[in-house]
């Protein structure tokens, strides 16, 4: 459903148009990293998949973080780099309403997962004999099914929203993607329904899984701490310090990206942050998993291995 009161069809990113002798650089860059991000993810996947010993909780959402961390970049940068060959670099209409509805899906639904693999690992270490109880298979799929659909629900709610606004003002976006408070700037409706349903859902879907974090891992770290053998408590935080790693990268760019002042910064400064949330990030999370996590360095290695003896 496309709202009757638009009237235009395409809009014009003006990201990266302050350095137009750059596009080439740029476009290698991007690429690289958007095929690093896809071949480490699937790397997870695939490890996860054929290795039993991996067929645990912990790795059911990391299978779930990489799969998501797949759809979140091909989410903006395939276009990005189209636009690097274009003097016009645009994105029509419907395009970027599709844009906004997935990015918005999956930056949610990032946020609750991660929250998510936090209360897996507070149960691990806190409760672990009822552990198995705690975090039973149905148990699991109810908890990565919730991230999802709380992820999309928000986002159908946002995308409906915006939809409804007359975009009249101008069609020009001083970035490289849609997101919400770029397309209520450029909007003549009245936005105020659309504000307070973004400032609701910062919290609901933004401030309190990142609070539910921190909390639990308050409580981890207060657990691991009572533990008394030095080899005992170095086990227990080698089991969440891939995990903390990319809390404290996820959060900590979402929150630099959404809420620091909207004066003050130039606009290579908000491409910088928003590149670091929504493209550097799903490249980072496997390689954080992969350096700091033992069983999944071992699966990987026997992942490449099988795949020599095959082509040998």
């Amino acid at each position: 459903m496309i709202s009757k009161n638009r009237t235009i069809n395409e809009f014009i990113f003006l990201g990266f148009s302050n350095h137009p002798e750059l596009q080439g650089l740029f476009f290698l860059i991007f690429l690289i990293v958007y095929l690093v991000t896809l071949l480490g993810n699937l790397l997870i996947l695939t490890a996860i998949r054929i290795n039993p010993v991996l067929h645990t909780p912990m790795y059911y959402f990391l299978s779930n973080l990489s799969f998501l961390d797949i759809c979140y970049t091909s989410t903006t940068v395939p276009v990005m780099l189209v636009n690097f060959f274009r003097e016009k670099k645009t994105i029509t209409y419907e395009g970027c309403l599709s844009q906004l509805f997935f990015l918005v899906t999956c930056a949610g639904t990032e946020g609750i997962l991660l929250a998510t693999m936090a209360y897996d690992r507070f149960v691990a270490i806190c409760y672990p004999l009822h552990y198995p109880v705690l975090m039973s298979r149905r148990v699991c799929a109810y908890l990565a099914a919730g991230s999802w659909l709380c992820g999309l629900g928000n986002s159908l709610i946002h995308t409906g929203l915006t939809v409804t606004l007359s975009v009249c003002s101008s069609n020009e976006i001083s970035h490289f993607l849609c997101d919400i408070p770029l397309l209520l700037k450029l909007s003549c409706s009245d936005t105020s329904v659309n504000e307070v349903t973004l400032y609701v859902a910062s919290v609901t879907v933004g401030l309190s899984p990142c609070l539910f974090t921190a909390v639990s891992y308050i409580l981890i770290i207060s657990a691991i701490l009572k533990i008394q053998s030095a080899q005992g408590r170095g086990k227990a935080f080698s089991t969440c310090a891939s995990h903390l790693t990319v809390v404290v990268i996820f959060f900590g760019t979402a929150i630099f990206n959404y809420d620091r002042p909207s004066s003050g910064y130039s606009l290579d400064v908000d491409i910088l942050v928003s590149v670091l949330f929504c493209i550097v990030t799903p490249m980072l999370n496997p390689i954080i998993y992969s350096l700091r996590n033992k069983e999944v360095k071992g699966a990987i290695r026997k992942l490449a291995g099988e795949c020599g003896s095959k082509r040998s």
